[in-house]
């Protein structure tokens, strides 16, 4: 259990942390999450010892993946809560599947995509209206048609 809330932890800081990188320092999205995630795989690398070794393997590979969350743009999610949320629904996807995913490539940013859609989707589904306003949204931001 103490395991589990420290890896949720940490992928929680880390999709923000990504996120924040990303928008207020303006190093765009694949450097944010390179920067972090090397410091951190160093970290690990030289200081593995120093804890658990569940934590010394899990907490690289899930911060890796909870920045790529934090890989967003701003357009599509501006909130550090929200970004937050992801991060914690792609932990727990992490913790709960990672034994399916074992042996395939792309497990990382498939989960962080996965969570990154249920957020997504809240404001969808959250609303009263039909599904297919949710699809006139999607279509906006993928084919960027401003609204008239």
């Amino acid at each position: 259990m103490y395991n589990t809330i420290i890896l949720i932890i940490v992928s929680f800081i880390s999709a923000m942390l990504t996120f924040y990188v990303n928008e207020e320092l303006k190093q765009g999205p694949v450097r944010s999450s390179a920067i972090l995630s090397l410091i951190v795989a160093v970290y690990f690398h030289y200081y593995a010892g120093a804890m658990d070794s569940y934590l010394a393997k899990n907490i690289p590979l899930v911060f890796i993946g909870a920045s790529f969350i934090g890989m967003v743009s701003a357009r599509l999610v501006s909130s550090y809560l929200l970004i937050g949320v992801a991060g914690i629904i792609f932990c727990l996807i992490f913790l709960h599947t990672s034994r399916f995913f074992n042996g395939y490539g792309g497990a990382l940013g498939t989960s962080a995509c996965i969570s990154l859609l249920a957020v997504l989707s809240i404001p969808i589904v959250g609303k009263k209206r039909k599904l297919t306003n949710g699809m006139i949204q999607l279509r906006r931001v993928l084919f960027k048609i401003n609204k008239k």
